[in-house]
């Protein structure tokens, strides 16, 4: 099969819908087109039948109860659901947030709302750049810093721009020894690795349908009901869908995509992680063979405490996540001289933003080399032809644009190491 143009590379803003998941949403737009709330006709009924369908799918893909599934609109909507949802709540356990620097803005910003209204909150660092595990928390931290007025901590559990897996776990563990509730963004987790909320002990969990594969405009949120049940307060009121806490009628043909998107993405995941590892692994050998001084953002998946085989669950990294700085080249010009290859330079959610990524410069980077980076997001639907085309354009464009330069390569060790 031909190579075609332009190559997308940054599954991790968005995926591509794949076509069965669109044979299965087409129905609800055309023939079953009903409001999932009308009750007293078939159109209503099919419709309603079709939600309870994909809730229990989407439920039992995580390792829950279908009672604890809250459709909204996207994982954005599902983080501010789960950390305003519980501190605007009138009776709340306390007034303080645990937080973490390198959270996506969907949960950063909310915390900053928060501050504003009198809630104390506490963002702990990761570990630095230039450690394999360069963005990981020691759950020690949060063990540290909770206290007994602790209303939430709030960790994700993958993260979208360096891709470093979190032990929530063993967060959770000390969440619960305090009575705690944990929220955990899992929007870049769920349907590419393993993720049960029981295994992981979260009460609150937020995901996204377009990360997997599956349309825009719908996402969950996991609420624990037993043990003990997480109350919050609702964002959005109306006509009371969804057990009160999320207004609004119901997105049944984004619900019925959603729930085929993480049905497809459990068939296979064990094997397309190890094709996305294999895929990741030749980008970034073939990156450092041809562009001098190209350095690794993020966690070394060759770390000796993780996982080095391509067959099992990652330790500290997304398979298909690849995040690397090239000195004396600015990110922003390499995109846009790589017309071919779609990447991005962090966050899609903040791309209107001007400043460097907050995720770079919380590893400790300076501003130079993170405004240097860029991020590859591997995904299902991209082939080893793709992969090294873009190694040969990116290679290209960044010796063009070094030769540009009058600038001579920084020699301080801390700012460009060998790449092996």
């Amino acid at each position: 099969m031909p190579l075609q143009l332009p190559i997308y590379l940054d599954n991790h803003s968005t995926t591509r819908v794949d076509p069965r998941v669109v044979e299965a949403m087409l129905p609800f737009f055309t023939d079953k087109f009903g409001n999932s709330g009308s009750v007293n006709h078939s159109f209503g009924w099919d419709a309603r039948d079709a939600v309870d369908l994909a809730r229990k799918s989407i439920a039992a893909a995580i390792g829950a109860d279908a009672r604890e599934i809250v459709f909204t609109s996207g994982a954005t909507e599902s983080n501010n659901l789960a950390i305003r949802g519980l501190a605007e709540r009138q009776r709340r356990r306390g007034d303080h947030i645990i937080g973490v620097t390198t959270e996506h803005k969907a949960v950063l910003d909310p915390l900053k709302r928060l501050a504003r209204r009198g809630i104390e909150v506490t963002l702990l660092d990761v570990e630095q750049a230039g450690s394999p595990r360069a963005g990981w928390l020691d759950p020690q931290n949060v063990a540290q810093t909770i206290r007994d007025d602790t209303l939430l901590v709030s960790v994700m559990l993958a993260n979208n721009e360096i891709g470093i897996l979190q032990p929530i776990a063993e967060i959770a563990k000390i969440c619960r020894e305090h009575s705690v509730p944990l929220h955990c963004d899992a929007t870049q987790a769920v349907g590419k690795i393993p993720v049960d909320v029981h295994k992981l002990g979260v009460d609150l969990m937020s995901f996204s349908g377009h990360k997997i594969y599956g349309p825009k405009g719908i996402g969950a949120l996991f609420v624990r009901r037993g043990g003990p049940t997480v109350r919050l307060e609702a964002l959005i009121d109306g006509g009371g869908q969804e057990a009160g806490l999320r207004s609004g009628t119901l997105n049944v043909p984004g619900i019925v995509g959603m729930a085929k998107a993480l049905e497809l993405s459990r068939l296979d995941l064990a094997a397309e992680m190890a094709r996305l590892a294999v895929l990741r692994q030749r980008l970034w050998d073939g990156l450092v063979r041809e562009v001098p001084d190209v350095l690794l953002n993020g966690p070394d998946w060759k770390e000796p405490h993780a996982h080095t085989s391509v067959d099992v669950a990652p330790k500290l990294r997304l398979p298909g996540n690849l995040n690397c700085s090239f000195p004396l080249v600015n990110g922003e010009a390499l995109m846009i001289s790589m017309k071919s290859v779609a990447v991005s330079s962090g966050s899609a959610c903040t791309s209107a933003n001007p400043e460097p990524s907050h995720v770079l410069l919380a590893l400790g980077l300076g501003e130079d080399l993170t405004r240097a980076s860029l991020r590859f997001g591997i995904g299902r639907f991209n082939t080893v032809e793709e992969i090294d085309y873009a190694v040969g354009a990116v290679a290209e464009n960044v010796h063009r644009l070094r030769k540009l330069s009058s600038l001579a390569l920084p020699s301080e060790p801390s700012q460009v190491q060998s790449a092996q």
